[in-house]
């Protein structure tokens, strides 16, 4: 794609922000990414619906497969300190992490040095 060339020249990373589909990290790669970010709104409803193993099949299969792609994992949207841990088990090559939103949200009611402590401890259960 030209663009992400464009952008590689620059010297920029470019990270594609994308659904959990296994096969769509292979094109990635091809076009040029860098790195994905999976789009985990789907895991935090299935999560809070009570559907974790469904929930999560499809981003610990994305998140090896663009591994194995040799492509960097990020993911976000909606993680939080409930489903963070064990999204993170089950998907151990993700290298960062979209937590902005809930960790604000939790730094109302824990303030922010606490919450940052939180939320550094979910990430290395």
């Amino acid at each position: 794609m030209p663009i992400i060339q464009e952008l590689k020249n620059l010297g920029a990373r470019v990270s594609l922000f994308m659904d959990a589909h296994p096969d769509a990290m292979l094109v990635a790669k091809e076009i040029g990414a860098d790195r994905v970010e999976l789009y985990t709104e789907p895991y935090a409803s299935g999560f809070a619906a009570g559907h974790m193993a469904d929930a999560i099949a499809p981003f610990a299969a994305s998140a090896e497969r663009a591994t194995f792609a040799g492509l960097g994992v990020n993911a976000g949207h909606d993680l939080n300190l409930a489903n963070l841990p064990p999204f993170l088990k089950a998907a151990p090559s993700v290298l960062e992490v979209s937590i902005g939103h809930a960790l604000i949200g939790d730094a109302l009611e824990f303030g922010l040095a606490e919450t940052v402590r939180k939320y550094l401890k979910a990430c290395q259960s």
